[in-house]
């Protein structure tokens, strides 16, 4: 019943938003009364908490594991390119691979990365560990590059993997169907690629100016 619950729930939350769904409305689409949700979660932000770790545990630990793999295979050298690749290819293929469950859950990751008066404790509780993991890469990777532009560099990755996540369909119109927002294979194809150049190129103009 309690995975029944939360699949509801996720759907329904990624589609309306936290405040723009009741208890009543998962007990509705579950097909129980909705004394049952108040049995099992005291309240919707419990319920969506809950919604949000169950998924959240999934990718963490993949990208931890991608991660720890990546540095061992590379003696502790890796690239730019490599570490991303670790940390998004693997988040990107539950997307790819694990059906609408998956997808609903991206888009509310993507809600939830964008509402700093709540969002932010779940990102930080969830996500923080893999993401300094990631960090601690990158840092091996450019190791003349300061710790600012490395976070800097951080920030623009997650911002771009966030708005993929929430598939707003903008890019479809922006680019006449060429381009679709529920397309992450042609993401994965891209996004390491693009954000290694990024990162390269900012460490390397920013080291010049600090070497002047």
């Amino acid at each position: 019943m309690i995975e029944k619950i939360l699949d509801a729930a996720e759907g329904l939350f990624a589609q309306h938003g936290l405040y723009g769904v009741t208890l009543k409305d998962v007990a509705k689409q579950v097909g129980v009364h909705h004394t049952l949700l108040n049995y099992y979660f005291s309240d919707k932000k419990t319920l969506f908490d809950a919604v949000f770790a169950r998924r959240a545990v999934v990718t963490s630990e993949r990208r931890m594991k991608a991660l720890d793999d990546y540095d061992a295979a590379t003696a502790g050298r890796p690239t730019v390119e490599g570490a991303l690749r670790a940390f998004l290819d693997t988040d990107l293929d539950l997307y790819i691979e694990g059906g609408e469950g998956w997808k609903n859950y991206a888009q509310l990751g993507a809600q939830v990365a964008n509402a700093p008066e709540w969002g932010a404790e779940l990102m930080d509780t969830n996500f923080d560990p893999v993401v300094l993991r990631l960090i601690d890469l990158l840092r091996k990777a450019l190791p003349e590059c300061a710790d600012e532009d490395i976070f800097w560099g951080y920030h623009f990755v997650t911002g771009a993997l966030m708005l993929t996540l929430a598939r707003t369909g903008r890019i479809d119109k922006l680019s006449g169907g060429l381009c679709r927002s529920e397309d992450f294979s042609a993401v994965k194809e891209r996004m390491a690629t693009f954000m290694a150049a990024g990162f390269i190129a900012v460490c390397r103009e920013r080291a010049g100016k600090r070497g002047r």
